[in-house]
């Protein structure tokens, strides 16, 4: 089975044992991967697409009140201020976080899961037949094929 087959069946069937390991080692790593996709991925990203800045991508819905005093460019300035935003690049931001943090609980409950699988002993051979049940296999045959 493929390493993508299988992470598709454990997103989307995962069961409760699952969802606890996820759960708690979600909390453990979340300062990481959050780490992980603002000072690693979205600066390479930022410069494969001439400098793009997910965290600042926003669309303003409402009106800047006039008591306003910070950069009407900034998310977090109209956040701050009450402004309707729609944050799409800080959505595309936790969405890579949760794709990371998905893909790094199913490795570990793939490898603890290949630790519980007990090894598979080798096929032993059959036990030879005993002596009585092959003079009784003689026995019926003969008296199978003599004429009656």
């Amino acid at each position: 089975m493929s390493m993508i087959k299988e992470f598709k069946e454990f997103a989307v069937k995962g069961n409760v044992m699952d969802l606890a390991v996820g759960v708690i080692i979600g909390g453990a790593f979340s300062s990481i991967v959050n780490s992980v996709v603002k000072d690693l991925i979205m600066p390479v990203i930022g410069v494969v697409t001439g400098g793009l800045d997910f965290s600042n991508m926003f669309v303003r819905l409402g009106n800047i009140p006039p008591s306003f005093k910070g950069n009407p460019d900034s998310y977090k300035d109209l956040q701050t201020a009450g402004v309707a935003v729609f944050g799409y690049g800080s959505f595309i931001t936790v969405l890579i976080n949760f794709i990371i943090l998905a893909f790094i609980i199913f490795l570990m409950v793939k490898f603890i899961n290949k630790l519980r699988k007990p090894e598979e002993a080798p096929a032993a051979e059959p036990a030879p037949t005993p002596e009585d049940v092959l003079l009784l296999r003689e026995i019926r045959d003969s008296l199978q094929n003599s004429p009656r």
